[in-house]
């Protein structure tokens, strides 16, 4: 297949971008002017008022590149390694005892500080 038989072609852009501007800000209005409703009311008006506004940006060139990088993305996840249950405990148990180390050595500094400022000031 010829690279231009594979790349989709992406039609008006800017009045897809210009229509989700709309649509979030008629959300941001209609969370403004429906105040007094409850929110649970809200909630779900904006919820899908947002959904509207991705699906719209999907059809972007954009948007289908967010896609692209969130499905790579994904695929990389898949590809780490992943530390065991006893690298982890081992890990966290170094952490926390590196911190309570630090903190034994800043509270001493402290207390030595306080000290010597105490015997400067009187």
């Amino acid at each position: 297949m010829s690279a231009a038989a594979e790349e989709k072609s992406y039609r008006f852009d800017t009045p897809k971008w210009l229509l989700v501007t709309l649509v979030v800000g008629g959300g941001i209005y209609g969370n403004y002017y429906y105040g007094a409703e409850p929110i649970l009311y809200r909630a779900i008006g904006l919820i899908v008022l947002a959904a509207v506004a991705v699906v719209i940006a999907m059809g972007t060139a954009k948007g289908a590149a967010v896609w692209s990088l969130a499905k790579g993305a994904k695929v990389e996840v898949g590809r780490v390694v992943w530390p065991t249950r006893s690298e982890r405990n081992q890990t966290t148990l170094v952490v926390v005892g590196f911190i309570f180390v630090m903190a034994l050595i800043l509270w001493g500094l402290d207390a030595l500080f306080g000290w010597i400022a105490a015997g400067i000031i009187g």
